[in-house]
């Protein structure tokens, strides 16, 4: 009687492990067929070429946040420097040639001889130089020295005028005049303005375009 009652529980074990192993199998084919699906593959690829974007945004985020120079601010709000110019009278000489081959990185502002020039911004005089290009000339660096005022082609300088000086917003610094390489027949302030290198030399940095500083300017 036990060895019947065996035989039967195997007769019916049998048909249940046959779909157990039936269902394993169907389930395998259909991940399979899933996975080569050519639509599923490109989500997946889809999926990870966002997330490299997105670790990549933050990695320039992260950049520029530890102080990126080329993301350094601009000089701040200037003053024009030449008495009584209209902006609107300005021309964008800034990229174009001196001397065949040298580019100006400058503003020429005309006015007649003798018109009072004007401190751009608040800053310091740093320099007094007179130089065979630019005849009697003034270097002054912002009050945090990042950038620099160049004043070149002075008919003279403002009375008491002296490095270590300095200077507020709209204070006399000089005159325009010809002095240096100028043409004598047109005065003019040639007005540059450079960020510094962290070496603070008045006599490098990189250029910065004043126009558009100026064609603001009050």
């Amino acid at each position: 009687m036990t060895v019947k009652r065996a035989a039967a529980r195997s007769a019916r074990l049998i048909p249940l492990l046959f779909g157990a192993l039936l269902f394993a199998l169907l389930g395998w084919l259909f991940l399979r067929n899933r996975t080569a699906d050519p639509r599923t593959r490109e989500q997946t690829i889809s999926l990870k070429d966002r997330s490299s974007h997105m670790v990549a945004a933050a990695a320039v985020a992260e950049h520029r946040s530890v102080g990126d120079t080329r993301a350094a601010p601009s000089p701040h709000e200037l003053l024009m420097p030449v008495a009584g110019v209209d902006h609107r009278t300005l021309h964008d000489s800034f990229s174009e040639t001196r001397g065949g081959t040298r580019r100006h990185e400058a503003l020429d502002i005309l006015a007649p001889r003798g018109t009072p020039v004007l401190a751009a911004d608040d800053g310091v005089v740093r320099k007094l130089f007179t130089s065979v290009p630019g005849g009697l000339t003034v270097y002054e660096f912002d009050l945090e020295e990042r950038y620099c005022y160049y004043y070149a082609h002075l008919d003279g300088y403002a009375p008491g005028l002296h490095e270590g000086q300095l200077l507020r917003k709209g204070d006399l610094v000089g005159y325009v005049g010809t002095t240096g390489n100028a043409p004598k027949d047109t005065p003019h302030l040639h007005f540059a303005v450079s960020r510094l290198d962290p070496d603070k030399k008045w006599w490098t940095g990189t250029p910065i375009n004043p126009y558009p500083l100026l064609v603001k300017a009050p």
